[in-house]
């Protein structure tokens, strides 16, 4: 027992370490405040996906056709400017955070970012007076990381000069605030958008961008992180944190980018009428990975209402409900399945075999990859959908449902005998 507090102890302060450090932090939080932008994007991806084949007849689904057709441009637009412009929206609110961290004001930083991020992403090709095109595809997952560097270049680069007083121009107390906190700025701004630039003017000069560049350079490692490998060992992460009681969202720092970059990916391919390329998508993890939340909470709350043990049913009657729109909590600490290792072992084993036969499902083409995420909270049953515009989608979920009730059952039914003999001794 001492030896499982010396575990438990250890890991608890690698975790705090890893929620509390800022930057980590603010990309977590970032990820949170965007989701109306990307539940916008994934519901204009649904739409743009009319399951339609050659063969087809259905009348609604035909219509359903025309009407994209007829409308992709405006579709694909609303596309762009939701999960197309991803790197945007995340390096805005890295930014605010950051400056929310450090208390300072966080109009001048976001101004800042918006020209850093447009800067080392977007390639002009045509700049007239009447007539500016520009390459604005890396403003998307691929430009994430990008956004993320901006963020934190900007934010340390102005509370850095700031705190130096760099080229402050004191305004008489006559000067509005607003006029005056410019002009205090005016050096600081013009250092930051002067080292953007120079970034930009290096690689303009070799014909690409900071962000194109960048993408070719992490393309392997990104591929790497896209493998069945790579997630089975997220997912025992995970569920040991959740052993030990720390939310997943402590590891979402990490992870987050990584799933985002893929499902911008994946939504930009599906877009355009091709195969979504990744498998590790926010979609995936919540609707076919974590059915229920994390550890398969919902197959677990099904079993849990046929238990005998009083104590397990009212669990099970409490988390239901919850579990089935991908909240785990009432299941996880109320069983409880944290600190439980009776139920710790299939905690983390439903998840992993679920990865696993998805993850087969999807490279054979029996599922669509997922290419749209409209929230967390929405049951796996209407998500897989949803996200894949494949009808398999909930096929899959139910066998995985059944598998997972499977492997709780044994560990399910030596829990209820300790409970029983409790209840029993109670009475």
């Amino acid at each position: 027992m001492n030896e499982m507090s010396k575990i438990e102890d250890k890991f608890l302060e690698v975790a705090e370490k890893l929620s509390n450090q800022k930057y980590l932090e603010a990309i977590r939080n970032a990820f949170i405040t965007i989701l109306p932008i990307t539940v916008m994007g994934g519901l204009v991806s649904v739409i743009s996906s009319a399951p339609v084949t050659p063969h087809t007849k259905n009348a609604f689904l035909l219509a359903w056709a025309s009407f994209v057709k007829s409308n992709s441009l405006i579709l694909t637009w609303i596309n762009t400017l939701t999960l197309g412009a991803m790197a945007i929206f995340v390096c805005l609110t890295i930014t605010w955070y950051l400056c929310k961290h450090y208390q300072i004001s966080a109009l001048t930083p976001l101004l800042l970012s918006f020209f850093g991020i447009m800067i080392l992403t977007a390639k002009p090709t045509k700049l007239t007076f009447n007539q500016k095109m520009v390459e604005i595809s890396y403003i998307d997952g691929k430009g994430l990381l990008i956004g993320i560097f901006v963020a934190i270049a900007t934010v340390e680069l102005y509370r850095f000069l700031k705190a130096k007083h760099f080229g402050e121009i004191h305004m008489p107390e006559s000067v509005p605030a607003s006029l005056s906190n410019t002009f205090a700025s005016l050096s600081t701004s013009i250092v930051i958008m002067t080292f953007f630039s120079a970034i930009f003017i290096i690689f303009n000069k070799n014909h690409t961008t900071l962000a194109q560049w960048f993408t070719k350079i992490i393309t392997p490692g990104l591929k790497a992180t896209d493998s069945i490998w790579f997630v089975l060992i997220m997912t025992i992460i995970i569920s040991i944190g959740w052993f030990f009681g720390i939310h997943n969202a402590t590891f979402w720092g990490l992870m987050g980018p990584i799933m985002f970059i893929n499902l911008s990916a994946n939504a930009a391919a599906n877009a355009t009428g091709h195969v979504p390329p990744t498998f590790l998508t926010e979609a995936t993890w919540a609707y076919f990975i974590q059915i229920g939340g994390v550890g398969c909470a919902l197959p677990l709350a099904m079993l849990l209402l046929l238990s005998k043990s009083e104590q397990m049913r009212a669990v099970g009657k409490m988390g239901l409900i919850p579990s089935f729109f991908g909240i785990s909590e009432p299941i996880t600490f109320g069983l409880p399945v944290m600190l439980n290792p009776i139920m710790f072992i299939p905690a983390f084993l439903a998840p992993t075999v679920n990865a696993i036969l998805t993850w087969l499902a999807m490279s054979l083409h029996l599922v669509k990859k997922t290419f749209a995420m409209l929230s967390f909270n929405m049951p796996s049953i209407f998500g897989s959908y949803f996200a894949t515009s494949d009808f398999k989608g909930p096929v899959l979920i139910i066998i995985l449902v059944i598998i997972d009730m499977a492997i709780y059952f044994p560990f399910m039914k030596v829990y209820e005998k300790a409970q029983l003999k409790e209840e029993l001794g109670t009475n």
